[in-house]
């Protein structure tokens, strides 16, 4: 039952995503240090952006994943617990 309002939901975002993709086409200049430029569309730069920060995101939290982890190893060893 939950199904359509979640699809319904992600064909409005792809819509939005779409729409803001076909409105920022213009290309930008991004110009870094040492004279070097990067010329590229507005929505590709934020995208590329956005999916960098999601992964920074992503990795920042690895670590505290791989310790709950040994934890959760460890105390299952420890009190004889199986899955």
């Amino acid at each position: 039952m939950m199904r359509y309002p979640i699809w319904f939901l992600r064909i409005v975002v792809f819509l939005l995503l779409f729409g803001f993709t076909v409105r920022n086409t213009e290309t930008v200049t991004l110009r870094y240090y040492f004279g070097y430029e990067w010329q590229a569309p507005l929505v590709l730069i934020i995208l590329l952006f956005f999916a960098l920060g999601i992964a920074i995101g992503a990795a920042s939290c690895l670590g505290k994943l791989f310790r709950q982890r040994r934890e959760i190893a460890s105390y299952r060893k420890k009190y004889h617990i199986d899955d």
